[in-house]
């Protein structure tokens, strides 16, 4: 083929309106592969692609197997658009982050990203109270250029930008809006079909005077699946954003509270503890629904 199917299919899906999920159900397919083809991790198989054939015949008159051999230019015409008309999905430069295993990422995610898209609320202690905690929002899916994004909506605030799997983890980076700083995260990744549970490591800038940086560890919990209308699962999560988004007093388990707010430095160490903030992958809560920690 002269460019990727990804391309190509993602062009065809456009100007239909078919989404990936309804494709997928059209196929008989688990909604994921779909979405590798659309990332570029996988082509169809020749029985997958001779199926796909057979239902864009059904909706393109003359559409057969041999379109998909076409260059992007050429199918838009077989399409009735013009090029100039049509949104193609961007390279994976267009993150515009100089990392040099974006493509590594862009496959990994096309394996395993369905497993992170949901909605989930935070638990992270409160950096300016403490004693307090805070929930957060959190919106994520896949977005048209195959990377998994993210949106964060806490009482006004909105963080937006990607969560990039890397080996088992999640780096996550992202732009306040509000107060114009960056967040990150390195998050302990799953292995299951979906992520019921996420912990890691926030880095983010304080909202007092100084914008001072503060760690502090963060459990995510999915509390809900995404939809097929983003601009309806955009509005959700705006609705679920309270505008007081701290944990009422007693709220938050004692045995969570102690998992989220960890003794660091030299007195923390003579006991045992640790030298600096870290969450060890045999303390991590990664790995189904929230336990009943000890």
């Amino acid at each position: 083929m002269t460019e990727p199917f990804s391309e190509k299919l993602t062009l065809v899906l456009k100007v239909l309106s078919l989404s990936r999920a309804r494709l997928a159900a059209a196929l008989g397919l688990d909604k994921s592969v779909v979405a590798r083809w659309a990332s570029g991790a996988t082509v169809p198989s020749g029985h997958n692609l001779a199926q796909l054939s057979t239902l864009m015949s059904q909706k393109i008159q003359g559409f057969t197997a041999l379109d998909w051999d076409r260059d992007l230019e050429g199918l838009a015409c077989l399409l009735g658009v013009g090029m100039s008309r049509v949104e193609v999905a961007p390279k994976p430069a267009a993150l515009g982050l100089p990392l040099p295993f974006l493509d590594q990422i862009l496959a990994t995610t096309g394996l395993r990203g369905t497993a992170y898209e949901g909605f989930y609320r935070t638990t992270r202690p409160y950096a300016e109270h403490p004693g307090r905690f805070i929930h957060d929002h959190v919106l994520v899916r896949r977005g048209d250029d195959g990377f998994l994004k993210f949106k964060m909506s806490t009482g006004g605030v909105v963080v937006e930008g990607w969560a990039l799997p890397v080996q088992n983890q999640l780096y996550v980076i992202g732009t306040e809006f509000t107060g114009g700083a960056l967040a990150f995260a390195i998050l302990h990744g799953v292995n299951s079909v979906q992520a019921d549970v996420l912990d890691g490591i926030t880095l983010t800038a304080n909202h007092d005077a100084g914008r001072s940086p503060a760690a502090t560890p963060i459990v995510f919990e999915r509390i809900r699946d995404i939809s097929d209308d983003r601009q309806a699962d955009d509005d959700l999560l705006t609705e679920l954003a309270a505008p007081n988004p701290v944990a009422p007093e007693g709220a938050v388990p004692e045995a969570l509270q102690r998992h989220l707010a960890r003794n660091i430095g030299p007195e923390a160490v003579a006991n045992g503890g640790d030298w600096v903030l870290r969450l060890k992958l045999a303390q991590s809560l990664s790995r189904g629904p929230l336990p009943n920690l000890p």
